[in-house]
């Protein structure tokens, strides 16, 4: 994994404790330092500190997606505002842990992120008349563009990047929410029922079925 923090004191005993729990982990402290590494080698994490000397790490987040660089980032802060936990999540990150924290937790948080599919993705993803920009964080319904929040915008991309595919109550969650929320919460039915108010309602289609004890499936033409 890449850890990225300019505390050199911090980052060398993150590196050891990582280190003794099975994980190599390279360090940069500087966010220019960060954007060439994570482009130069097949990461499987990213820690990212927001608070870095030149650029942020919101700054660092963003590029890497418009770059094409979709290693899974968990950004780090002292800041526990929910407007930078909105904003870390909005220009790409998948997870959001506040100092100071447990190494148990950020351990447990980078095996949440290893279980999830990797796959490379494109500029933007087509199903039908959805076309969606991660780097941008864009939706459109045809020649229309649709205004997702932060947690919308995940469940459809995972929707979309995995068209006919049945996904579980547990595999949704694990797309758009951390490891705070309990599985049994109906979350995902409330956040499925938004995003059918978006996507589908407006447009008088039904792109989103249900799929009784299991979960939810977006259709292969997208609704049409």
């Amino acid at each position: 994994m890449l850890l990225v923090e300019d505390d050199g004191a911090m980052a060398a005993a993150v590196k050891r404790a990582l280190h003794a729990a099975g994980v190599v982990a390279d360090i940069a402290g500087l966010g220019d330092d960060a954007l060439w590494m994570a482009s130069a080698a097949p990461y499987d994490a990213i820690v990212l500190d927001i608070g870095l000397p030149d650029l942020d790490g919101f700054e660092v987040c963003q590029s890497l997606r418009r770059e094409g660089v979709w290693t899974p980032i968990i950004m780090v802060t002292a800041r526990d505002a929910v407007p930078d936990r909105i904003r870390g999540l909005d220009v790409g990150a998948d997870d959001y842990l506040t100092k100071p924290f447990a190494l148990g937790e950020l351990l447990a948080r980078l095996r949440a992120l290893a279980r999830r599919e990797v796959v490379d993705r494109p500029p933007s993803v087509s199903v039908g008349s959805l076309r969606l920009d991660p780097a941008a964080r864009q939706v459109w319904r045809g020649d229309c563009e649709v205004s997702l929040t932060a947690r919308e915008f995940a469940l459809l991309e995972a929707f979309m990047r995995r068209p006919g595919q049945v996904l579980s109550h547990l595999q949704l969650l694990e797309a758009a929410w951390d490891l705070g929320y309990e599985h049994r919460s109906n979350v995902v039915e409330v956040y499925v029922r938004y995003l059918r108010g978006k996507i589908d309602v407006p447009f008088a289609v039904a792109s989103i079925e249900t799929v009784r004890g299991i979960g939810y499936r977006l259709r292969e033409d997208g609704g049409g």
